[in-house]
């Protein structure tokens, strides 16, 4: 199977250039919106990609990465990190240019060499990473999208009165396998499977560790956060013309993005609550969350935690399907409990209790903290917009499954797929 990595840069930006950069980014931003993206698409292993500015509202001794505004990077990639952003620098080369142009150092006289080194200083690490369809590069997915399209067309070509479920399933092989664009659809494609010797380990040790979580939840809970500011704003008190701005990128298609940043609270209690949440949000993406579920919700592609600014600072961002309301009251009626144990341990969050109770499930005030520490992406780019992630994973379904001499039954699920 592809390994699917994600790549995260923080870079600061010159204050003279900001209004500059900006600029290039929506000119960046119109040219998607009207299809034209062959920089990314000439790269050939982008799924998605987003640049966005920090902190260019910052208040004096907010971060220790300074008060300079900075430009993130954020994109989901096949292969290994590093060669993506060679790739950045040669294939894309003139769009990182002009947009690294603006950023503090960048080398853009100097060789590609030099530029590379520069983006891969900036490098940041994910806490977790969480990947809707595992395994499935970007040529995979549209090869299989493309099966899909064709098996559909042909049996809307003809008239299937009077034929069996196995019937049908022999005609699609042979129309499939006589056509040698589908060459390679002979060949099944290995999907993931859940790790249960895994999850048992996993079980075991949570069990033994049982005690020690429970005291630190109480610790946690009585004499943290009993003591700490909570956020009470509700959606009509916000800023309404922050939220038509954040507005304007979204429903635009199919799928939509998601950017948020938010600040951790102080001291290493906090620190290592988080660290633990994240520890086990990672174990379960790897061993359990590996059929296009993230805590049952259906509808994520590729979502990512980054703690940054020396810990002090985390940004999440998600790819999902659907709407904004949607996506995110999945989030509270599936795994609000997992949402309140990771974003509890940053300031201004909905009143928690014991670590996984209240937060999120206060949906009132927590729709408005999203919308509240939602942050403007300015260039976002989505390889297959009109996939969901069911179609996706079923794609992969529907390309194995045709090797298979299938019975009546097998036969008529599989037929239901398409």
């Amino acid at each position: 199977m592809s390994r699917q990595n994600p790549v995260t840069l923080i870079t600061p930006v010159k204050f003279s250039k900001q209004a500059s950069l900006f600029e290039f980014l929506y000119q960046l931003r119109i040219d998607l919106e009207k299809d034209i993206h062959e920089s990314f698409e000439n790269i050939g292993t982008i799924h998605y990609a987003r640049w966005l500015v920090i902190d260019d509202t910052i208040s004096p001794g907010t971060s220790s990465m300074g008060d300079m505004p900075k430009l993130v990077y954020s994109a989901n990639i096949d292969g290994d990190p590093g060669k993506h952003i060679e790739d950045l620098c040669t294939i894309a080369g003139d769009v990182i240019d002009k947009i690294y142009d603006c950023c503090e150092g960048y080398p853009s006289s100097a060789s590609p060499e030099m530029k590379i080194a520069y983006l891969k200083k900036w490098a940041v690490p994910v806490s977790a990473f969480y990947i809707g369809s595992p395994g499935r590069s970007l040529p995979q997915i549209q090869q299989e999208s493309q099966l899909r399209n064709f098996i559909r067309n042909f049996l809307d070509s003809k008239n299937w009165n009077g034929r069996s479920s196995q019937q049908v399933h022999a005609e699609i092989q042979k129309a499939v396998f006589a056509n040698p664009e589908f060459e390679w659809a002979k060949k099944p494609a290995p999907t993931p499977s859940i790790n249960w010797p895994g999850l048992v380990l996993m079980g075991i040790v949570l069990l033994l560790l049982l005690p020690v979580i429970l005291v630190w939840i109480l610790v946690v809970q009585f004499k943290y956060e009993r003591h700490d500011s909570y956020f009470t704003l509700k959606r009509s008190e916000l800023d309404e013309n922050a939220i038509r701005k954040l507005e304007t990128y979204e429903d635009l298609d199919f799928q939509n993005q998601f950017s948020q940043l938010v600040v951790m609270k102080a001291g290493k209690v906090r620190l290592i609550t988080y660290n633990s949440m994240m520890l086990f949000a990672r174990v379960l993406i790897r061993n359990l969350f590996v059929k296009g579920k993230l805590m049952g919700i259906p509808s994520i592609h590729f979502a990512r935690w980054v703690l940054f600014d020396n810990k002090k600072r985390v940004l999440f961002f998600s790819n999902f399907d659907g709407s904004w309301q949607q996506y995110l009251g999945d989030f509270i009626d599936k795994s609000g409990w997992g949402l309140t144990g990771i974003f509890s341990n940053t300031t201004n969050f909905p009143k928690t209790k014991f670590l996984i109770m209240g937060g999120a499930y206060d949906e009132e005030h927590f729709l408005a903290w999203s919308r509240h520490s939602e942050i403007q992406t300015q260039i976002w780019y989505n390889a297959y917009p009109q996939l969901s992630i069911k179609n996706i994973n079923n794609n992969s379904i529907i390309r194995n499954g045709l090797s298979k001499q299938l019975s009546a039954a097998q036969a008529a699920t599989f037929l239901k797929l398409l």
